[in-house]
């Protein structure tokens, strides 16, 4: 009973003490950046936004749920997070013993000079009772069978080593989950800026059509008033030439418009659907959401790279622990429970049980500062880490401090190219009505006309630059927290 008591005491006294590490307390570190106005959706942080809101155009949310199914950027991100996982369950199994069944057959042969030298009374004896004929001259041969299951090298975690080692296995793995959301979020961004692309490319070929028309009527009018000896060959070549530039301006859009189908593609990871009609152009309609300003106070620290950055902190502060353990003494153990036998069919009879348990301390005195070493290398590891969240922070308040400016400038500069458009419009009309009139020249048509080509061409660019904003700020925001669930909707209805 005292025996019984003593192992169980031993073995409260082992657990206890391997629930302790001696990891350094984690503190957050405050973010080195002053605070920042984030973005709402309708009174909703846009970290809180999932990507089927923040997108309503049923075109895109079938690329971008064609993208996160088929993408192989998101892919490998994924395959890399099960292999973080499976990298913590290897390093988390050496808290417990491996167990082994073991079935050993031994065969020994002894030359009877050393058993007689070992032995002499008993080989004596043996002489006396045996006749010297049928004494062994070579050596006796035993055989010995031997079945059991036992554990080798078990250590006990006292001091936290293979627990400390374990956390930062953890830790490895949460910061590759959210390294993949991070791919996620950016893979759904750059899906959306291309089908923005895709778009304006294709508006900016209507209007370069319906300027070549305009200007292939306007071509054959002045050539019959050549001909009739009311113009001059200047005003034809004029109209020649703007002929001539719309044409390379629409050969040069068009290949625009390939290209960026072929980025979209590339993004999507297949096939781009056959419904999807981009005729439209930017006219689809609502597209994007509109994100209102709002004050979040952790709008930074919720973005999945700043915490991926965050959990390799704290998996460098674990290997902190691991490598104070490693000044500790540690404690092995060894041990096998079974049958042993010298007949194999005795193994299991009465009287055949046979156990060994060997416990192993080992105390570090000298190791050429290699311990030391390691522990200062943790350190600064840990400090890297620390410097690397810290400029992952910055460059996330960087991105969103952009986005911002950019936002509440694009809002202007929308408003008057729209206007300029309008008033290019009106002043081309006019100058039309008196070439045709014949009170003006074709030279202040042409000005007017391409003035009006210019303004509806810069229009569409400062139309994308808008919604790449609002995609851009969207995705520096940490918006799409809830895409991962979206996503499983959108790979099971596919």
């Amino acid at each position: 009973m005292a025996s019984r008591s003593t192992c169980f005491l031993v073995a409260a006294l082992a657990t206890l003490l391997s629930a302790c590490t001696l990891e350094p307390h984690y503190h957050r570190p405050p973010p080195p950046v002053p605070a920042l106005p984030g973005g709402t959706v309708a009174g909703t942080a846009a970290a809180d936004i999932g990507w089927r809101e923040f997108f309503p155009d049923p075109q895109l949310q079938q690329l971008i749920a064609l993208a996160l199914t088929n993408n192989r950027d998101l892919r490998v991100a994924a395959l890399n997070v099960q292999s973080a996982q499976a990298q913590y369950r290897i390093q988390r199994a050496q808290l417990f013993p491996t167990v082994n069944a073991n079935a050993v057959e031994q065969v020994e042969e002894t030359p009877i000079a050393v058993l007689e030298a070992e032995f002499p009374t008993a080989s004596s004896a043996a002489a006396g009772h045996v006749p010297a004929s049928a004494v062994p001259t070579g050596g006796i041969t035993v055989h010995t069978f031997n079945v059991g299951v036992g554990f080798t090298n078990y250590e006990l975690d006292l001091f936290g080593r293979i627990r400390s080692l374990s956390h930062a296995a953890l830790q490895q793995y949460f910061s590759s989950g959210e390294t993949r959301r991070s791919v996620q979020l950016t893979l759904v961004a750059e899906v959306a800026t291309a089908y923005l692309a895709v778009l304006t490319d294709q508006t900016l070929i209507n209007i370069t059509r319906d300027t070549l028309k305009s200007q292939e009527e306007s071509y054959a009018l002045t050539q019959k008033m050549f001909s009739g000896g009311t113009t001059t060959e200047l005003a034809l070549r004029q109209a020649e030439t703007t002929v001539d530039t719309a044409r390379a301006e629409l050969a040069q859009y068009n290949r625009q418009l390939a290209q960026d189908r072929d980025a979209l593609q590339l993004l999507l990871g297949a096939p781009i659907p056959d419904g999807i009609d981009f005729s439209a152009g930017l006219d689809r309609g609502n597209m994007v959401a509109e994100l209102e300003e709002g004050i979040p106070s952790d709008v930074l620290v919720r973005r999945p790279d700043i915490l991926a950055a965050e959990h390799q902190l704290m998996a460098a502060n674990a290997q902190i622990g691991a490598a104070r353990a490693a000044f500790l003494p540690s404690i092995s153990l060894t041990g096998s429970l079974g049958t042993e036998s010298s007949q194999l069919s005795g193994l299991f009879k009465a009287g055949s049980r046979a156990w060994t348990f060997s416990p192993d301390i080992s105390l570090p005195i000298f190791a050429g500062g290699a311990n030391v070493a390691n522990l200062q290398a943790t350190k600064l590891a840990r400090d890297t880490a620390v410097a690397q969240y810290e400029k992952a922070i910055q460059t996330a308040f960087q991105e969103v401090a952009d986005a911002l400016v950019a936002r509440s400038t694009l809002d202007e500069q929308l408003a008057a190219q729209q206007a300029l458009v309008t008033a290019s419009a009106v002043a081309y009309r006019l100058a039309d009505m008196r070439y045709r009139g014949g009170v003006d020249s074709y030279l202040t048509a042409l000005v007017a006309e391409v003035s009006l080509y210019s303004a509806q061409q810069q229009l569409q660019t400062v139309r994308l630059l808008r919604l790449q904003n609002l995609v851009t700020l969207y995705k520096a925001l940490g918006g799409g927290l809830r895409e991962r669930a979206a996503a499983e909707h959108a790979t099971t209805s596919n």
